[in-house]
């Protein structure tokens, strides 16, 4: 896998100052630390914007630490120039640096690392939970394409997997899938218990278990649902309308890119 690295480019103060690429660095503490220091030494005070990608917010958090101001943006709100299709990361972080210098670009929420630890428990409960879906969806196929249907009320109640338990298949090979299919589920649902259990014993201790404990006053909020709805959204104080709202929650179920570019503003 080729490491990963952001490219850089500055915009100077001014409306007519220079905008320029400075070259892509590679997504270590060093090297990003080094490019910085060398930047503040011209310009002084930086101020640094990003696109939001699976690198998560190690980069926001080093800047801060080094005294600069950063904005993470969400590459959904990046004002585009009609007809504006190619796409490079050299492009993009010219891009950047010049809407950051003109006041264009939103920023997203960034959550503190504790939130964002309670955060990536929440969300591998969740792919642990759609894997435990997959893996019984494969099972349902596998039976219907051997026309084994179930003829009973719902799937995964204790009558269907009595059902289950007393199908055989006459070839090894079959039986073999058939088992292998059943034993993948029961491994599937106990990788999500112990993830339930978890989240369960750290929440209390969590800034946000107050909230949680609130949204579950409201009608059919359970416990995964308060904790899935903090961890992702945080405090909805910060939002001045629904439709923010809203938008919020329709950004948090978007697939960050998979490359990082960078703007900065002298």
């Amino acid at each position: 896998m080729l490491p990963i690295k952001h490219a850089v480019a500055v915009a100077e103060g001014g409306r007519t100052g220079e905008v320029r690429f400075l070259g892509e660095i590679e997504n270590r503490e060093g090297p990003i630390e080094r490019t910085v220091k060398k930047l503040a030494g011209r310009y002084g005070r930086l101020h640094f914007c990003f696109e939001a990608s699976p690198t998560g917010y190690g980069l926001y958090r080093q800047l801060q630490t080094l005294g600069h101001e950063c904005m993470v943006v969400a590459p959904a709100l990046i004002p585009k120039r009609p007809g504006e299709r190619v796409k490079t990361n050299r492009r993009d972080a010219v891009t950047l640096a010049r809407l950051h210098r003109a006041g264009e670009l939103t920023g997203v929420w960034v959550p503190d690392a504790v939130h964002e630890a309670v955060r990536d428990l929440v969300r591998a409960r969740e792919a642990a939970a759609d894997d435990l879906r997959r893996k019984r969806q494969q099972l349902l196929s596998f039976l219907l394409r051997h026309s084994r249907i179930y003829s009973g009320s719902g799937h995964w109640t204790l009558a269907h997997r009595r059902w289950l338990a007393s199908q055989a298949f006459e070839h090894a090979a079959q039986q073999i899938v058939f088992q292998d299919g059943i034993d993948a589920i029961e491994d599937a649902i106990a990788r999500l218990r112990r993830l339930e259990e978890q989240l369960v014993a750290i929440v209390p201790s969590w800034s946000m278990a107050p909230v949680v404990e609130a949204y579950q006053a409201m009608r059919g909020a359970s416990f995964l649902v308060a904790v899935t709805f903090a961890a992702e959204i945080g405090d909805v104080r910060r939002f001045d309308n629904p439709r923010q709202l809203c938008r919020s929650l329709a950004w948090s179920q978007r697939k960050a890119r998979p490359a990082t570019r960078c703007g900065a503003k002298a």
